[in-house]
């Protein structure tokens, strides 16, 4: 799924980010599966996939978008 990031709070690694269908899912640190990701910026694209947790949906495998110009 992609999406695009609403807001990430650097310090706790937490935040949020929206899918093109509009829906809202949760980021928290065990979304980033590499610990790679440090910070996000208001509007990156992203890729991830989703999970229910406790009523929830949260990104896990949370990996940035990137554009290739051939």
């Amino acid at each position: 799924m992609q999406g695009t990031i609403k807001i990430f709070e650097e310090s706790s690694r937490t935040g949020s980010a929206v899918t093109d269908d509009r829906a809202e899912i949760e980021i928290e640190p065990a979304s980033f599966p590499d610990g790679s990701i440090l910070t996000l910026r208001l509007g990156q694209r992203v890729t991830f996939d989703v999970e229910e947790q406790d009523g929830r949906r949260v990104a896990r495998g949370l990996r940035l978008v990137t554009f290739v110009e051939r």
